[in-house]
């Protein structure tokens, strides 16, 4: 009988099979989802995707280059593309800052996987300008990314802004790709306060990183304290974070239950109406209830980092453990025959979130990332290495 895992693993291709499009891969691999090509899930689905021979060589291949087609004058490069959400009467979404930092991070893991550097040789002029772009994103000239509110994946929920986690720890690894080692060792030194410490992001009380920060009002600073996982996680992963801050990271995560009932909690503790954090326009938002959504529900993508990183960290059992939640997690069917009008009905695994209490399937069935990654942490405990970090 085949094992619990292994049947994931086959399922997880399955799922990337239909979100292959002739323009790349789609974030949901269903009639009437996300069907679009968004630079950061098509990237994050491609650390997995990346590892299963040349199968999808071609879809990886195709979402570089549509970012790059769609890429701005001044060198960003697109967040999504495709009139999915007619809404926003665009079929090109911008303002983003990680999309430029996944798409450096796409082309480096392209030529690692396939050993063909033709790719890169080609959009070499794209991968610049984005770096470009990039380094614009200082406004206080100290070297750190700033960025403004809903500007990366946690688009509408929290609010945060300036010094973002998840964006310095992405820039921290693309700084290493692309050879500037000086750099990321001053990004480091900042974010973890061992130079200019009224930037830093580590909290050692805390034993984790700071979602964000901005500025200092006479003692008075701007900054939030709730736990970003996908931030701490890939503080781990790309090196931004030193031995002991990864392990008090996975400390707080294990003593606190994030990654309970499974791998793992976008935010710990959810944010309730008439917590400081809290703002108006939360309310309209899919994040608006605790333990749903951003606000505290399960994200699959991201409990497939949290297992690389435990591997990172030679937890190699603890790490065999929550690739099995983690499929269980995914192995999950959600039930969509009575969802609207042109969904293809049935029941579907690798859900885009679940509920951060009962573990239920919630959100876009058939996500993309959340097959990806779970290929992902599978080739990682597998070959006992976090491959691409």
């Amino acid at each position: 009988m085949i094992k619990l895992k292994e049947e994931a693993y086959l399922k997880a291709k399955e799922v990337l099979q239909s979100c292959t499009k002739n323009t790349g891969f789609y974030a949901s691999g269903l009639k009437g989802g996300y069907e679009a090509t968004w630079a950061r899930d098509s990237m994050i689905t491609s650390f997995g995707a990346s590892l299963v021979g040349e199968e999808f060589k071609t879809p990886f291949k195709k979402s570089l280059e549509l970012l790059a087609k769609w890429q701005t004058p001044k060198g960003q490069i697109p967040n999504c593309v495709g009139s999915y959400n007619i809404d926003r009467r665009s079929d090109k979404t911008y303002n983003s800052i990680d999309s430029s930092l996944w798409f450096v991070y796409g082309h480096y893991i392209y030529a690692q996987a396939y050993k063909d550097h033709s790719l890169m040789e080609k959009q070499k002029n794209n991968i610049a300008r984005a770096i470009i772009w990039l380094k614009y994103q200082d406004p206080n000239e100290d070297h750190l990314l700033s960025q403004l509110p809903t500007m990366d994946w946690q688009d509408a929920f929290p609010h945060k802004y300036g010094n973002v986690i998840n964006t310095q720890a992405i820039y921290h690894g693309v700084l290493k790709l692309v050879g500037r080692k000086k750099e990321a060792e001053h990004l480091k030194k900042v974010v973890n306060g061992d130079r200019e410490a009224y930037l830093k992001l580590y909290d050692p009380k805390l034993g984790y990183y700071l979602p964000w920060n901005w500025k200092n009002h006479d003692g008075d600073r701007e900054q939030e304290e709730w736990f970003d996982s996908l931030g701490n996680i890939l503080a781990i992963l790309t090196g931004l974070a030193k031995k002991e801050q990864a392990q008090k990271i996975i400390k707080h995560i294990q003593k606190e239950k994030i990654n309970k009932p499974f791998p793992l909690k976008a935010i710990w503790p959810p944010i309730k109406k008439g917590d400081k954090e809290w703002h108006s326009y939360f309310d309209k938002c899919d994040a608006r209830t605790p333990f749903e959504y951003l606000n505290g529900g399960i994200w699959p993508f991201i409990g497939g980092f949290y297992v690389a990183a435990l591997v990172k960290m030679g937890e190699l059992k603890k790490a065999e453990t929550e690739l099995k939640n983690l499929a269980k997690a995914n192995l999950q069917a959600f039930d969509i025959s009575k969802k609207v009008k042109g969904r293809i009905k049935g029941k579907y695994e690798f859900n885009e979130w679940l509920h951060g209490k009962t573990g239920k399937p919630k959100g876009e069935p058939f996500q993309a990332w959340s097959a990806g990654t779970y290929i992902y942490a599978y080739e990682c405990v597998k070959r006992k290495k976090a491959i691409y970090f």
